[in-house]
């Protein structure tokens, strides 16, 4: 077992654009400042010499191009894995509405529970189940630190709370910007956190994955 290097897609939304909640439903491409952070971190694993032994991401446009990016930037031969598991959460209800939209309909606690608190709230429509949700993210991490040599898994914001969530470590705020990534080391099939939300660039790379 190894470590596995966890980023989350760039920005879908450019300036001037009204920001909603973007879920498994809603494919968004990759604006061109979301392109750029798929750049910065290809471009910190060049500089560090790391190529991905493995490329793994999950099935939705954002994900795809943030994976074909970072490829293209560090010499990776190998094909990109499209893993179900890292599907973002399908946010029903919420998907598509803006913040101050959801809090009219549903109430700010109820925004609250998951924005700050990072716990599903009671009652929505969202899809798969928490149960799933985690498991899968356990799974699609274990699987990844498997590889023999440095595996890269790009993924969306819901699953890596979950991630986060299903790893052990220091209580650190689940939340992951856009273009950031996190790292988490695997000795059996449990793992743990080593570093989360963190910018992509070379210095990070070699303190966590080198």
């Amino acid at each position: 077992m190894g470590r596995v290097l966890l980023a989350r897609h760039g920005n879908t939304f450019g300036p001037g654009d009204t920001p909603v909640w973007v879920g498994a439903k809603e494919d968004l491409p990759l604006v061109e400042s979301g392109e750029a952070q798929a750049s910065a971190l290809g471009l910190a694993l060049a500089e560090t010499g790391l190529t991905p032994a493995r490329l793994i991401c999950g099935p939705l446009k954002r994900t795809r191009r943030a994976a074909e990016i970072v490829a293209g930037l560090t010499d990776f031969t190998g094909k990109i894995e499209i893993d179900l598991r890292l599907t973002e959460i399908d946010y029903g209800s919420w998907g598509g509405k803006t913040n101050d939209e959801i809090v009219a309909e549903f109430g700010q606690d109820t925004l609250d529970c998951w924005d700050k608190r990072h716990t599903r709230p009671d009652g929505v429509d969202w899809s798969p189940p928490d149960e799933a949700l985690k498991a899968n993210a356990l799974a699609a991490m274990a699987d990844a630190a498997m590889t023999d040599g440095l595996a890269v898994v790009i993924t969306s914001n819901g699953i890596l709370r979950y991630m986060h969530a299903a790893l052990a470590g220091s209580d650190a705020n689940a939340k992951v910007k856009t273009g950031h990534v996190c790292g988490a080391r695997f000795d059996s099939e449990s793992g743990t956190r080593i570093c989360w939300n963190e910018a992509p660039n070379a210095a990070v790379i070699r303190r966590y994955f080198s």
